[in-house]
């Protein structure tokens, strides 16, 4: 009785504060007054003493004008109903709608606040509303212009270069950055090839003890962070100026800290004293972007997404959303990965993912040709400096490409493959395009997930068709035909790819596309060379284990 006594108290205090706030605002004559459904005056009396008795005070509960919602059912009718002046309707019992809905009254939520699963199923719910005045509504949220998200900088660790422009031109020449696996013995695996990034350094970028201590796929993000912001011109001088507790970053990463996290299960073998201090904080996947905020001072939003391959589209929409909401003016965000170590290609290899193209590895990636065997791995790190438009003017920033929007779905159907029908990669480039305003005819650029697998290239071609069959202008590309599959940092050395396809009017080229699969259609293909493209709006497509969909769209600033 101790425990329900102390839990009904402050629910009773919320309630009776909710009616209260919301009465106060206008004239108790003009609000319709709810009525007792089929109840006796006996009834509102001895539950009005038991209001008055659990909420601590002699007070009446005004429904006038309030939002109530009443269950039943469960453990929770008494307690509510015992707060509640009024008893549920017959059309109340016979509502349809289901209590799981409300979220905060959700099974599992109920589990974990009463510390037990032994109660009873949860029955239906009614809620029963007045809807304010729409000047009231007005008041609360006035209409404001929506702030529009641009791209001001670009930084990249890849497998093709370290900085945007040499990367994209190694694109456009058709440059393969696959190659044999130099970082370990990798003969007994059946795959020994990747997108391995062959020379890199922190100097100037990371501190030299940071640098020896943290896994590489947060130095990746580090140095390309940072070579975002320099590449947006953002100075020592201009980041004295800026409203650190508005500025933020959100960069993912779908396999975190590999590395770091097997050292220390080596080192436990031995004894848990010889185990790296940070094998835990440098293994998990917010670490990096929380590590760059605390370098930069940068108080604003800051975590990661993990949603396997789609990471990077997750982090880019969010931190653009953030700059939307008002919440931030400057945002930088994107994907970093490096998982080219034992662990990760004998897992891959176990999942009978890779291509097992030894021989020849420029030509192991090969999306949409039909002798494909499976994707490449490859290691990088992609990042977007992302600005609300009027603030990136105001500092004379130079704009290399608006972002418009984008959307997210799910699958929901295995694991590692794609629907068959392809309903969730359709649905999410369709609610894009709403989300974002753009109509099918104007994206005549996209940078595909395509990742060299035998079902996922036709399933993504087929979803492209279905939106976007009849634009004659449309030409498609994949970005892993000379990189590989980036894992989580994919999303975001691709956008980059399209970002750089706005600016240069340049979309790169296909590799590797010899015998086209039966059921693609190559005239929306990019061939083996570059073509001149004078992109109207490019979308950026990820799709990531777990049945992931994510759609992004760029488009030149005007």
């Amino acid at each position: 009785m101790a425990s329900s006594a102390s839990f009904t108290s402050p629910l009773c205090t919320w309630l009776v504060a909710a009616c209260m706030s919301f009465t106060c605002e206008r004239d108790p004559q003009q609000l319709p007054v709810l009525r007792p459904c089929h109840s006796s005056s006996k009834r509102l009396s001895r539950r009005r003493k038991i209001v008055s008795k659990y909420c601590g005070g002699g007070g009446q509960l005004n429904l006038n004008g309030s939002l109530v919602s009443s269950f039943c059912g469960s453990s929770i009718q008494g307690l509510m109903s015992s707060c509640l002046a009024f008893e549920p309707c017959n059309e109340y019992y016979s509502s349809k709608g289901s209590i799981s809905s409300l979220g905060f009254f959700s099974d599992n939520a109920l589990s974990s606040f009463f510390g037990s699963k032994n109660y009873r199923q949860l029955g239906e719910a009614m809620a029963v509303a007045v809807q304010p005045a729409k000047e009231v509504a007005t008041k609360k949220k006035p209409h404001t212009k929506q702030r529009r998200v641009v791209v001001t900088g670009m930084g990249v660790e890849t497998p093709l270069g370290h900085d945007p422009d040499v990367f994209y031109n190694n694109l456009l020449e058709g440059v393969s950055g696959i190659s044999e696996i130099e970082r370990f013995d990798c003969a007994n695996f059946p795959t020994r090839i990747a997108g391995e990034i062959k020379s890199y350094s922190t100097d100037g970028w990371v501190a030299p003890k940071l640098s020896k201590r943290m896994d590489k796929f947060m130095l990746y993000m580090l140095t390309a962070g940072k070579k975002a912001l320099a590449d947006g011109g953002i100075t020592e001088d201009v980041m004295n100026e800026l409203d650190k507790a508005r500025c933020g970053v959100l960069i993912g990463s779908a396999m975190g800290g590999m590395k770091v996290f097997n050292d220390a299960i080596e080192a436990l073998r031995i004894s848990y004293r010889k185990m790296n201090p940070f094998c835990v904080p440098f293994a998990t996947t917010n670490m990096g972007s929380a590590m760059l905020a605390m370098d930069l001072g940068w108080m604003g939003p800051n975590y990661s997404i993990s949603t396997a391959c789609a990471t990077s589209n997750f982090c880019i929409l969010n931190a653009a959303n953030h700059i939307i909401r008002g919440e931030a003016d400057v945002m930088l965000c994107g994907g970093s990965d490096a998982a080219i170590i034992p662990i990760g290609l004998g897992g891959f290899v176990a999942c009978r993912a890779l291509s097992q193209r030894n021989n020849d590895p420029t030509k192991a990636s090969r999306p949409w040709d039909i002798n494909r065997d499976g994707f490449v791995m490859g290691e990088g790190s992609g990042v977007l400096l992302l600005e609300e438009l009027e603030h990136a003017k105001k500092r004379g920033a130079n704009i290399y490409a608006e972002f418009l929007g984008g959307s997210f779905t799910c699958d929901a159907y295995h694991m590692t493959e794609p629907r068959p029908d392809g309903v969730g990669v359709i649905l999410c480039i369709e609610k894009a395009l709403a989300q974002s305003g753009v109509s099918r005819e104007d994206v005549n650029y996209i940078n595909a997930h395509a990742t060299s697998t035998p079902a996922g290239d036709i399933k993504e071609f087929q979803a492209l068709i279905h939106c976007f069959g009849q634009n004659p202008e449309l030409r498609v590309n994949s970005t892993k035909s000379m990189i590989g599959h980036l894992l989580g940092a994919s999303g975001a050395v691709e956008a980059i790819a399209a970002v750089q396809a706005i600016r240069t009017g340049w979309v790169h080229p296909n590799i590797n596309l010899e015998n086209p699969d039966e059921g693609v259609d190559t005239g929306v293909l990019v061939g083996p060379k570059k073509e001149r493209l004078e992109v109207k709006a490019a979308l950026s497509n990820s799709f990531g284990f777990g049945g992931h969909n994510s759609s992004i769209i760029f488009a030149p600033y005007k």
